[in-house]
């Protein structure tokens, strides 16, 4: 599969940097997404898009069984079901390479490491411990909790 851009702007600099991610195999869930260069530690990579709905609206989508929907403030959320959604292949990691970052419209993955070229970002996608065993974790980490789910919740399920 071709390489697809994330889209950067660095904060107080006027010019665009483009990350090169692309999709493929991952070891972890179906299809993944990949640093397709070396990604410095602080750096905004990509994007997660889509439409903007509401509380509501996602609580529908949400029980429809939409896994795209990103929380982003108590009155709206992102839908990023979209396949423009390039951060959509993202998978989750216990031990995560990449963390989110929340501006009032933007939902951004930032490395929280230096990261190699074909190396799969990953983050923890947050889940809090209702039904945490529909969520199993399947990243292989050796911290891994064995559920997909946020870190302050590891200490409350059986291991």
């Amino acid at each position: 599969m071709p390489a697809c851009d994330g889209d950067l702007r660095l904060q107080g600099v006027g010019d665009l940097m483009t990350i090169q991610v692309r999709v493929g195999p991952s070891r972890i869930a179906g299809q993944g997404l990949f640093a397709a260069q070396a990604i410095p530690k602080g750096t905004r990579i990509i994007q997660h898009i889509g439409e903007k709905i509401s509380s509501r609206e996602r609580a529908r989508r949400l029980a429809a069984g939409n896994a795209y929907i990103f929380h982003l403030t108590y009155r709206y959320a992102i839908d990023g079901q979209t396949l423009d959604n390039t951060a959509r292949y993202i998978n989750h990691s216990c031990a995560p390479n990449c963390e989110v970052e929340k501006t009032s419209d933007i939902i951004w993955i930032v490395a929280v490491r230096d990261i190699a070229a074909g190396e799969e970002l990953s983050y923890n996608y947050g889940y809090d411990a209702r039904n945490y065993q529909e969520n199993p974790c399947n990243c292989g980490a050796p911290n891994c909790c064995g559920y997909i789910l946020a870190q302050e919740y590891w200490g409350l399920i059986p291991r």
